[in-house]
């Protein structure tokens, strides 16, 4: 999708990274590695690669090691430490300084909702952790980039909300940040469609809703989306792929079928969780597979995908299929509810009578036309 982009701007981005000193913060993750191999590409001086999943860290070194397209910088380390971290902090702010910090961490489903635990969690790692950061780290950089989400768009949950406001509090500051919405990456960790793949090597049944459409991109095309938007991203610059209404726009049902398909299996529709499940050892060996496909009745599902919303400012020819949100820097009323918001959710954490709907309430201070509707029952409770 964004090839002709990337080789628009290849004197600008090797002008960018070579020799730069970067760090990135989530690169053990679907969409981070992308950007690492991205980033080396370009051969910087130096890259830290910070992760609190130890063994996902281990095999991007393996990956990265084993290619012989990519050049690894004698300046290289990985850390195992997660974003929010004294030690991440700490290290971040004593190391020497850093050209680009690139943050790929997030909580992104929206099962994280179920309760006040999980959203502290959310809003930590979304919001507050970057918030923090950014206050503890003593030099100047060329850019922050911190991803965001399509879901932030006209948000239905809290999930994407948060990116929002994430969105809106890096607008509130003066360092130059830039970052993406983009759609659903195929078959990244935790995603439904690499569920599918965890259940055929299982020989489990599949079940998806098949009400829900999204758009899908590659590991590889949200790498390049994140890397054109930091390095070449004006200031609160908000990148987005140039899709037409309706093109690669799939529900989950048809991806499962499509891909039992090219596997040589029959989709089998069943008609609830308990016929799927037990027909699975009858069906498979018949090469047939045994679906359950539904109606969404969970909290928090936007049946469509959308990048922006009406009244934004969008800048659709500077590349060929990346649009831009045009952000500015936010005003005093904003600048003040986000200072109101960061002190309600650093202060609910501590505080055992704080309810979701109180997230919700401050959360909608900031993200007006937030339309939450609670239906008391989230994608924990189905296959």
């Amino acid at each position: 999708m964004f090839l002709d982009d990337m080789q628009d701007n290849l004197a600008l981005l090797s002008e960018s990274i070579k020799g730069s000193r970067l760090a990135v913060i989530g690169a053990a993750g679907s969409i981070g590695s992308s950007v690492v191999k991205g980033l080396l590409a370009f051969r910087p001086a130096g890259i830290v690669l910070i992760d609190l999943s130890e063994n996902n860290l281990v095999e991007v070194v393996r990956d990265l090691r084993s290619s012989s397209k990519l050049h690894v910088p004698e300046d290289f380390s990985t850390l195992p430490i997660g974003m929010g971290s004294v030690e991440c902090t700490s290290f971040l702010k004593e190391s020497k300084p850093f050209d680009y910090i690139l943050n790929l961490s997030a909580i992104k489903h929206v099962r994280s909702e179920k309760d006040t635990y999980c959203i502290a969690r959310m809003m930590d790692t979304n919001v507050l952790f970057i918030h923090d950061l950014l206050d503890a780290i003593p030099y100047p950089f060329r850019k922050f980039f911190s991803v965001s989400s399509d879901k932030a768009t006209n948000p239905a949950n809290l999930m994407g909300a948060s990116k929002m406001v994430m969105e809106e509090m890096l607008c509130c500051q003066e360092r130059p940040f830039s970052t993406a919405r983009f759609a659903n990456v195929a078959f990244s960790d935790g995603s439904l469609p690499h569920g599918f793949l965890q259940r055929i090597a299982k020989r489990q049944p599949i079940s998806a809703p098949k009400d829900v459409k999204r758009y899908f991109m590659s590991h590889e095309e949200a790498g390049q989306i994140c890397l054109l938007s930091c390095m070449l991203g004006e200031y609160a610059d908000v990148f987005f792929p140039q899709l037409e209404q309706g093109l690669n726009e799939k529900t989950f049902a048809e991806i499962a079928v499509e891909l039992l398909t090219q596997l040589g299996y029959d989709p089998v529709e069943c008609s609830t969780e308990d016929e799927a499940k037990t027909r699975a050892e009858e069906l498979i060996p018949q090469k047939k597979w045994p679906c359950f496909f539904f109606e969404t009745d969970t909290t928090g599902e936007k049946p469509f995908e959308e990048f922006y919303s009406k009244g934004d400012k969008l800048d659709c020819s500077t590349f060929r299929n990346i649009g831009i949100v045009k952000r500015t820097r936010a005003d005093a009323a904003t600048a003040q509810a986000i200072r109101d918001f960061i002190r309600f959710a650093q202060a609910a954490k501590h505080d055992p009578n704080v309810t979701k709907a109180d997230y919700v309430r401050e959360v909608s201070k900031i993200v007006p036309g937030f339309e939450h509707v609670e239906k008391n029952k989230n994608l924990d409770q189905k296959m």
